[in-house]
């Protein structure tokens, strides 16, 4: 019994031996990734391909395929394999985009690169010579009764697909039909998928296309608060009853310029969408792929004047709020105290202009220090714009700030213009200081000046008579001098 038993260790210990080496074969024969081109020469009605392939591993992600001058993409479709050789286990997985030529010729395939399971993979290109079409041969009838190797699932076998209907749009929302002017909307682009869809779909190229999709969705009469959106991911909606999932493309709140109507045009967005294999296998390509573009509706937004006002022109358009903060409401005259006028809520923060201070002689305010913060979240603009001021008090007394700080903006949801008004009381002690700048300055100069100038007053006439010899002196002079060169001559 214990010989058996130990005879029963050792079969366990070579098999886990085994084990051991079976997996350092898979580990020494790691993934490996490639770039097949077709080959150097076809006819004008033959496709040529090129192929992503990665031995070993799974192919989680690629890029995009490039474009290349002279073919036209047709789609793409996918391979794997597995294969078992002297006890070693191997697979590869390939995708495959398929291009046909638009012209006999030679045409270039530059080098260009597509990342692949996070790994840049490079290709160096080639040159393809496109020659006239080539005649195919028939199909014989009678080759699929002796070859058998269609029946088993050959590579070979053309497989069949189908185009399911897709449950899917293009949609263009925003979140007002008519604004005042400078008053935000926002406005979103999503690409909404019904939940009870069947086709397979991905994003293809999105950034390229988001860029071309942007020169003609955004309007020039708007000030734009775009929201970044970097990743797109899914969101539970319902839409009239009926459940979607939305994939927010771009999204920002728009505030108009002017009354002219803001018009988004129809945009269209290029998806891939997936063909099916009629009788699916295990082995073989499931889907092919193809290429459908979606078009999003028109939309325009109303926009409307503001009501007469002084400041109909500059006012800020938003709903509002002030937040007051000062150093010290007890002052002294003479010293600076720092007060911040914030005004914070929903609205174009970068409108905001600094509130209008009127010129009084019992304060010294100086330009303010201003600081803004803006928050984009859940399709709205909000933040706070902050003015600080230091003040220096030159006459003591009580005062109402709100004489000094206020500031009108217009409310679009009562429809009326309002007003931010300081609501702090401060008290100023001590000596005056309204004629301090005029003590200051030094006009002793000037005083003492009078006491040493001579204040006899002076005739007319004696007045007259300096100028007359002032006059005489200057002929003779200039007589002298004509002489002298008149005598030098000679």
């Amino acid at each position: 019994m214990r010989c058996a038993t130990i005879a029963m260790k050792k079969i366990e210990l070579k098999s886990l031996f085994f084990a051991l080496l079976m997996i350092q074969g898979l580990s020494a024969s790691a993934q490996q990734i490639h770039i097949i081109l077709g080959p150097d020469e076809i006819g004008e009605n033959q496709a040529w391909t090129v192929s992503i392939t990665i031995l070993n591993d799974q192919l989680k992600t690629y890029g995009g395929f490039p474009e290349i001058p002279g073919f036209r993409k047709r789609g793409t479709s996918t391979q794997s394999q597995t294969n078992i050789n002297n006890g070693q286990v191997s697979s590869s997985q390939s995708v495959i985009m398929t291009y046909g030529p638009t012209q006999q010729g030679i045409i270039n395939v530059p080098p260009f690169s597509i990342k692949v399971n996070d790994q840049v993979v490079n290709s160096p290109g080639k040159k393809v010579k496109v020659g006239p079409p080539i005649q195919v041969q028939a199909r014989d009838p009678f080759r699929s009764l002796f070859d058998t190797r269609d029946q088993f699932g050959d590579s070979r076998t053309e497989t069949e697909f189908v185009d399911i209907k897709e449950d899917a749009l293009l949609a263009l929302s925003t979140s007002k039909d008519e604004v005042f002017v400078g008053e935000g909307f926002t406005a979103t682009l999503s690409f909404l998928v019904a939940d009870n869809n069947r086709a397979p779909m991905q994003f293809h190229d999105l950034g390229r296309q988001l860029s071309e999709i942007l020169k003609k969705l955004k309007p020039s009469n708007c000030w734009e608060e775009n929201f970044n959106i970097e990743n797109i991911e899914g969101e539970s909606v319902n839409i009239q009853g009926k459940g979607y999932t939305q994939y927010r493309i771009y999204q920002a709140t728009f505030f108009p310029l002017n009354t002219e109507t803001v018009s988004f045009p129809s945009v269209g967005l290029e998806m891939i969408k997936f063909k099916v294999a009629k009788n699916p296998s295990f082995f073989g390509q499931n889907r092919q792929e193809d290429f459908k573009t979606f078009y999003s509706k028109p939309k325009a937004v109303k926009v409307i004047e503001l009501p007469p006002h002084p400041l109909q022109h500059s006012v800020a358009v938003g709903n509002y709020q002030l937040d007051e903060e000062i150093t010290s409401t007890e002052l002294k005259t003479g010293q600076s105290i720092s007060y911040t006028f914030n005004i914070f809520g929903d609205g174009n923060i970068s409108s905001v202009e600094r509130p209008v201070i009127p010129k009084d002689e019992h304060f010294d305010i100086y330009e303010p220090n201003v600081q803004q913060n803006i928050r984009r979240e859940k399709g709205r603009i909000s933040g706070t714009k902050s003015f600080k001021y230091f003040i220096v008090p030159k006459e003591p007394g009580s005062y109402d700030l709100g004489k000094y700080f206020s500031w009108v903006y217009f409310n679009p949801a009562k429809k009326q213009y309002d007003t931010l008004k300081s609501k702090t009381f401060v008290t100023v002690e001590g000596e005056s200081q309204r004629n301090q700048a005029i003590q200051s300055t030094d006009v002793g100069s000037f005083y003492d000046r009078i006491e040493l100038t001579d204040n006899t007053l002076q005739s007319a006439s004696a007045s007259g008579w300096v100028k007359t010899s002032a006059n005489l002196f200057i002929v003779a002079m200039l007589g002298l001098s004509i002489f002298v060169v008149v005598r030098k001559k000679r």
